[in-house]
C-alpha cells in the first residue's frame, strides 16, 4: 500500500501546501476487487466547493436490510460485508467509525456493549495541556471529540494563561452520560455506519497476509479488507481492588477474551500495562465550607472550530482539598496491600496521572497534595476522588481524612486494570501494522492512555482504512505539522512500556503547534480527504480572509498621542512614538488586542477567537519565524558529529532520562542521538541550543587568542629603539 507522507512546506495562518512524499508500495491485496486509482504525487489546493470524486463504496444505513450478506440455503445469515470494520466503540473506535463512513466506507463497528459507547470510566473530561491540541486537531480534521465536548461540558477553564501561547490549554468537565448519549446518537445516524454488539477474538487472514475480517465469540464472521482494532483496556483485562481481581473490561463489564492469543499466533509481541480510576464520592455529604472553590472561566472558550455548537451553559463549580499527615500514614501502612507495591501487579502504570500512593511514594519530601473534587454530572451525585489500588474497606477511611470529607460516603471503589497491548513499533505511521495489509491499530493498544490520545489515532486509522479499501494511498503526518504527526511518530519510533501521555514537552515545534491555528494547518486537508463539508470549508476561508485582512489593517493604520496612547505606555512601560502602527503597538509587552475594543480601535467583524489568533501571529511573529527557520535547518543536523567529551550530566535542560542514556549511550552524531529511547525531540533541540553555543564560545575565544598572538607577535618584531652612547 502506498503512503502519502504530509510534510508542512509553509508555516502561514492563510492557508498550508502539503508537499507529500510517496513510497514505494510494498505490496497491495485487496479482497473486493475494484479499478485502482493512480495515486496522485500531492494534494491540490483546496477550492470553494467540494471536489467531486466517484466513490466505489457501497452505501448502507443503519439498518439490518443494510448489509450484504450471504445465506448458507436455509435462510440463516451466515457472514457479512464491509468496507471497514472497526473493532471497540471508545473514543478512538467512534472516531475511526466515523471518518470512514463519512468517507463513504461501508463501516461496522463492532462493541462489547452499545450502551457504553464512548463511555468515560476515568475522569470525565476533556483537554489539558497537550491534549486540548489533539482535541482540536482532530476536530479541523473533521471529527467529533470536540464538538460533543462543547455540547457536554459542565465548566470549563483555560490553563497557562499567565504563560505564552504554545503551552496554554482549554480543558473541560463533562457530563459523563450526557457525553456518551450524545455520541452514541451521532453514531447511530450516520450513514453507512452500522452497530453489532460482539466480542471480536480472530482475525481472519487472506492468502497474501492481508486481512479479511473478523470472528467473533459466537462464530459470527464479518468480512472486510480493512479492519481497525481499538480495544482499549477490555483485551485481556482484569480489574483489582486490593488483593482481590476479577476479568473485566471496566467495572461491570467483561473483559475481551481470545483476541491476544490470536495476535500472538500472527506473530505480533504484546505486553502488559495499569491504569486505574477513582472512588467516587457522594456529593451531599461532601463539606465545602472550607473547601477551595475552582469556578469556570467567565469567558467561555471553544474545543471546535464549528460555530453551531458552540453554545453557552451555566457551568459548575470543583473544588480543592489537600491530603493530610494521617493521609500519608495511612497510606505507607498499607502500601503491601495495594497491587503495585504488594507485587502480584507488574504491569506499569501511566507515570503522568499516578495514584495517591504513587505520589506519596514518589515525592516523599511533600507534606500534601493536591485532590481536585469534580463532579460527574448536572444529574448524578457522583463526585470524582482520586485513584487507589488499596483494597476497599481502606478507602473510606482514608477518603474521610481529607478536609471537607470527613463524612462522606462511598458510592464507587477505586480499582486498578491491566490490560494487553501491542507495542506500536509494529505499526507504521499510517497505524497500519507491518506483519499484516489492511490491520489497523488505535489507542490504548498502542500503548496510550487518555481520550485525546485515543481520538486522534481513532481518526486516522478510520481515514487511512477506509482509503486502503478504496485502493487509495494512505495518509501520514508529519511531526512537524501537527500533535498528532507527532503522538504516532513518538509511538511506533519508541520501544515505550509504560502508557503514553501526551505533553506540550514533547513537540519540539509546540510554537508552531497551537491550538488557536489548528484549523489552518489541518482544516485543508480535511477538506481534501473529504471530511470537510461545503458549510465548514465556508466558514475556514471566511476567517482566515478575516484574520488576513486585520493583520494588513493593524500593519496600515496609525496613531500618534491620545488615550489609547497613554493606556499602551502604561501597560507596557514604553513609550509610544508619534506615527506608530497599530501591530508595533500589540507587538509591546502586556499589551493585548482588547485595549483596541477598549479605544475604539478594533474590528468588531472579528469574533473573540479570531482577534487571539491575530494578537497571537503579530506578538510573536519573531519568535515563529525563528522556528520556522530551525524546523528546516533539522533537517542538516542529522549527520553533525558530537564531541566525544559531552558532559551530559551537566545539560540541565535537557530531561533527566535523556541526560541518563545519552550518557550510557554516547551517540556520535545527532541522528543517533535522535534513536536513542527516552531522548525526545526536544531534548535533541536543546542539545543542538547547547553545541551552538559552546561552538560559539569557542570560535570567540580562539578569535581572541589570535588577535592577542598577532599583537604579540607584532610587538615582538618591530625594531628595537637604538641606543646611543655618549
Amino acid at each position: 500500500m502506498a503512503t502519502l507522507t504530509l510534510q508542512l512546506s509553509r508555516l502561514a495562518r492563510h492557508h498550508f501546501h502539503f508537499s507529500p512524499l510517496l513510497f514505494t508500495p510494498k505490496h497491495l491485496s485487496i479482497s473486493f476487487p475494484r479499478r485502482r486509482h493512480t495515486p496522485a504525487a500531492f494534494f491540490p489546493l483546496c477550492s470553494s466547493t467540494t471536489t467531486s470524486s466517484s466513490r466505489r463504496f457501497s452505501v448502507s444505513a443503519t439498518t439490518p436490510a443494510s448489509t450484504e450478506s450471504c445465506s448458507d440455503g436455509g435462510g440463516v445469515i451466515s457472514d457479512e460485508k464491509y468496507d471497514v470494520i472497526v473493532v471497540g466503540g471508545g473514543h478512538a473506535g467512534c472516531e475511526a467509525a466515523l471518518a470512514s463512513a463519512r468517507l463513504g466506507a461501508k463501516t461496522l463497528l463492532l462493541t462489547l456493549n452499545i450502551d457504553r459507547i464512548a463511555w468515560q470510566p476515568c475522569n470525565p473530561a476533556v483537554g489539558g495541556p497537550a491534549k486540548s491540541q489533539l482535541v482540536h486537531e482532530v476536530d479541523a480534521l473533521g471529527g467529533e471529540i470536540g464538538k460533543v465536548a462543547d455540547r457536554c461540558y459542565l465548566q470549563k477553564r483555560v490553563l497557562n494563561t499567565s504563560r505564552g501561547p504554545a503551552v496554554r490549554a482549554l480543558r473541560a468537565q463533562t457530563d459523563k452520560r450526557e457525553y456518551a448519549m450524545e455520541m452514541k446518537k451521532i453514531v447511530e445516524s450516520t450513514p453507512n455506519l452500522s452497530i453489532r454488539e460482539a466480542m471480536a477474538i480472530d482475525i481472519l487472514l487472506g492468502k497474501n497476509d492481508n486481512v479479511e475480517g473478523v470472528r467473533t465469540f459466537f462464530g459470527m464472521n464479518f468480512y472486510a479488507p480493512s479492519v481497525v482494532l481499538t480495544t482499549g483496556t477490555f483485551m485481556s483485562g482484569k480489574i483489582w481492588v486490593g488483593r482481590t481481581s476479577m476479568p473485566a473490561g471496566r467495572a461491570g463489564e467483561s473483559a475481551s477474551e481470545g483476541l491476544t492469543e490470536n495476535l500472538q499466533c500472527l506473530g505480533f509481541e504484546t505486553d502488559r500495562l495499569k491504569t486505574g480510576t477513582p472512588a467516587r464520592v457522594d456529593i451531599r455529604t461532601v463539606d465545602f465550607t472550607g473547601l477551595e472553590p475552582q469556578p469556570g472561566d467567565k469567558e467561555v472558550h471553544w474545543f471546535s472550530f464549528d460555530p453551531d455548537v458552540q453554545i453557552e451553559r451555566e457551568q459548575m463549580c470543583c473544588y480543592l482539598t489537600r491530603t493530610t499527615k494521617i493521609t500519608h500514614q495511612l497510606i505507607k501502612e498499607n502500601l503491601h496491600e495495594t497491587p503495585t507495591y504488594g507485587g502480584w501487579v507488574e504491569a506499569k502504570g501511566p507515570r503522568y496521572c499516578p495514584s495517591i500512593e504513587d505520589k506519596i511514594v514518589r515525592f516523599q519530601d511533600k507534606e500534601s497534595h493536591q485532590i481536585f473534587l469534580e463532579p460527574e454530572g448536572r444529574s448524578v451525585p457522583e463526585l470524582y476522588g482520586f485513584s487507589t489500588g488499596l483494597p476497599e474497606r481502606l478507602q473510606l477511611p482514608l477518603l474521610r481524612t481529607l478536609p471537607g470529607l470527613e463524612n462522606c460516603s462511598m458510592l464507587r471503589p477505586a480499582y486498578a486494570v491491566e490490560y494487553d497491548f501491542l507495542p506500536a513499533y509494529q505499526c507504521s505511521r499510517s497505524l497500519m501494522t507491518k506483519k499484516i495489509d489492511g490491520l489497523f491499530f488505535s489507542g490504548q493498544i498502542n500503548g496510550t492512555t487518555g481520550y485525546e490520545e485515543a481520538a486522534a489515532q481513532g481518526i486516522i486509522s478510520g481515514i487511512n482504512a477506509a482509503r486502503h479499501s478504496d485502493g487509495k494511498p494512505l495518509i501520514v503526518l508529519e511531526r512537524e505539522s501537527s500533535y498528532i504527526g507527532t503522538l504516532i511518530d513518538d509511538l511506533v519510533t519508541k520501544d515505550l512500556r509504560e502508557p503514553y501521555r501526551m505533553l506540550t514537552s514533547r513537540s519540539e515545534h509546540r510554537l508552531l503547534l497551537r491550538s488557536d491555528n489548528a484549523d489552518s494547518r489541518l482544516t485543508p486537508l480535511g477538506r481534501e480527504i473529504g471530511l470537510i463539508d461545503d458549510r465548514r470549508w465556508k466558514l475556514y476561508q471566511d476567517k482566515q480572509t478575516r484574520i488576513l485582512e486585520e493583520k494588513k489593517r493593524l500593519k496600515t493604520v496609525r496613531i500618534s498621542g491620545g488615550d489609547l496612547a497613554a493606556d499602551i505606555t502604561r501597560v507596557s512601560g514604553q513609550p509610544v512614538r508619534d506615527s506608530s502602527t497599530l501591530e508595533s503597538l500589540l507587538k509591546k509587552p502586556h499589551v493585548q488586542y482588547e485595549v483596541f475594543d477598549k479605544h475604539g480601535f478594533g474590528n468588531d467583524q472579528l469574533s473573540r477567537a479570531e482577534k487571539e489568533c491575530v494578537e497571537i501571529d503579530v506578538k510573536y511573529e519573531g519568535f515563529i519565524m525563528r522556528q520556522q527557520i530551525q524546523l528546516q535547518q533539522m533537517a542538516h543536523q542529522q549527520n553533525r558529529p558530537l564531541p566525544e567529551d559531552l558532559d551530559y550530566h551537566a545539560m540541565i535542560t535537557l530531561s533527566l532520562e535523556a541526560r541518563e542514556k545519552l550518557s550510557k549511550v554516547r551517540p556520535q552524531t545527532i541522528g543517533q542521538a535522535s534513536r536513542v529511547g527516552g531522548v525526545s525531540p526536544a531534548d535533541i533541540t536543546a542539545l543542538l541550543i547547547i553545541i551552538e553555543t559552546s561552538r560559539r564560545k569557542a570560535q570567540a575565544q580562539r578569535r581572541h587568542e589570535m588577535l592577542t598572538s598577532t599583537e604579540t607577535d607584532r610587538e615582538s618584531s618591530a625594531p628595537s629603539p637604538k641606543t646611543i652612547t655618549l
